[in-house]
């Protein structure tokens, strides 16, 4: 398939496809005039990408990672160093935390809705009682 296909199908823009191939995230094949292909297994990647990106790791750390993801059989990779698998347990324990800390906001945000609330007829977070 061909970049514009690949963007539609995995809701991600020509430009980022881009970009992640200058990163090494990404690799095509090229038509004799130039144009970049891609196998139904881009879809995938970029899928994967996406979400390492949305988890916080960068680029350079995620170029890393994709080669030891489970084979297209859904075994492990061999290629996983020690470090590596360390690297990643840190940024699970980085993400555990980001989430405890959205949920104390939440908890604050949904005090102060309920208390701006007020007596009038009102139940939890502002609705009808």
């Amino acid at each position: 398939m061909r970049i514009g296909e690949l963007a539609r199908r995995s809701g991600v823009s020509e430009r980022s496809l881009r970009y992640y191939e200058q990163q090494g995230l990404l690799r095509a094949e090229r038509t004799p005039g130039g144009h970049r292909e891609y196998g139904e297994w881009a879809i995938d990647r970029v899928v994967h990408v996406q979400e390492l990106l949305a988890a916080g790791l960068n680029s350079a750390k995620i170029a890393r990672l994709l080669p030891c993801m489970r084979d297209g059989d859904g075994g492990p990779s061999e290629i996983a160093t020690q470090r590596l698998v360390e690297e990643l347990a840190g940024e699970r324990d980085r993400i555990d935390r980001m989430i405890g800390d959205l949920v104390r906001s939440r908890d604050v945000l949904d005090e102060v809705i309920d208390a701006a609330s007020g007596p009038l007829g009102r139940g939890p977070r502002g609705g009808p009682a």
